[in-house]
């Protein structure tokens, strides 16, 4: 058997309508393979509330809104009506409140009564209305305005009293005042302002030291480092035995200049006999003239020559003057 294509286009069309209407009832929450109770609460006024909202117990979402409808021609309430997609027993003295998430969505919340009894298919649950988020921050904001009034007109009485107290002098010494903080305070922002103020320009002179403390904390650390090791050192060293020592040595040190200052020894008696001193200074003297002697006349002495003469001249008597400090 041959099918046409009408037929397949028919059959298509079909299925496409078909599979529009499941989708378009799955975007308003509604799901029609789930097995579904359909209940009904009236309110006042649904402010916020659409359809496809929640209908949450305890903050579980147990359904959704299916439709809302106005209870008479006056509208003096609406109806909504929304469907259970959870098997929950719902006593028949809850009750069910609209509640706004603040940039979110509205739902309805249902409160669980104590009755032994529940709502089957098709009952009516009682709804309590509730102020909205506006009516509810009206009603915070209220005494708190309230309240500041009442601090303002204590405020203004105060000022009237305070004016009335201070004759014109105090008022004039007032307003000098407040002259001198404004041009105070103009001074303290010239000296904060950036680049040109004093103030700001050493707090940039300390950052710049900081910043050169931190470009150079990797050798700041090896300097400590090198003070540590140092200071461990000598920590380890034997510094009471080099101190005793030293000290020791000092000790002789001064027994032996008291033994020169008092003449003793060797070293004393040369720094303090004035006659030795006189007797090796002649000596040198001798000494001196006698390697002069023998610079100018060496033939007196020694006799080498085979044909020259003998130096007949007499010998040095006196010392030559030193040609070395005379220069």
């Amino acid at each position: 058997m041959k099918v046409s294509n009408e037929t397949k286009i028919g059959a298509l069309a079909a299925v496409s309508i078909a599979l529009l209407i499941l989708g378009f009832n799955f975007l308003k929450g509604k799901n029609l393979f789930e097995k579904k109770a359909t209940m009904y609460i009236t309110f006042t006024k649904v402010e916020g509330l659409n359809v496809a909202d929640g209908i949450k117990i305890n903050g579980l979402r147990v359904g959704s809104v299916e439709s809302l409808d106005e209870q008479d021609a006056d509208v003096t309430g609406v109806v909504v009506a929304f469907q259970l997609t959870r098997g929950i027993n719902i006593p028949k003295d809850s009750y069910g409140t609209i509640s706004a998430v603040p940039l979110g969505s509205t739902y309805i919340n249902i409160t669980l009564g104590s009755s032994a009894s529940f709502l089957a298919d098709g009952d009516t649950l009682k709804g309590v209305d509730s102020k909205s988020m506006i009516d509810d921050l009206q009603a915070r904001i209220e005494p708190t305005m309230e309240n500041v009034n009442k601090a303002l007109v204590s405020l203004d009485s105060t000022i009237r009293k305070v004016n009335a107290t201070l004759d014109e002098q105090a008022q004039q010494h007032i307003a000098t005042a407040l002259r001198e903080i404004a041009q105070t305070t103009q001074r303290i922002n010239g000296l904060l302002e950036p680049g040109k103020g004093a103030l700001a320009k050493s707090l940039d002179h300390v950052e710049s030291v900081a910043g050169n403390i931190r470009d150079n904390n990797d050798s700041i650390d090896k300097i400590i480092g090198n003070l540590n090791k140092v200071s461990r050192q000598l920590a380890s060293s034997d510094l009471s035995g080099v101190v005793e020592s030293l000290d020791e040595s000092i000790n002789q040190l001064n027994v032996l200049l008291k033994n020169i200052n008092e003449g003793k020894g060797s070293l004393g008696k040369l720094a303090n006999d004035e006659t030795l001193y006189k007797q090796l200074n002649s000596t040198t003297n001798s000494l001196n003239i006698l390697l002069q002697d023998l610079r100018l006349h060496p033939k007196r002495y020694i006799n080498v020559s085979v044909f020259g003469k003998k130096d007949k001249s007499g010998p040095l008597m006196n010392a030559l003057p030193d040609s070395a400090t005379n220069r």
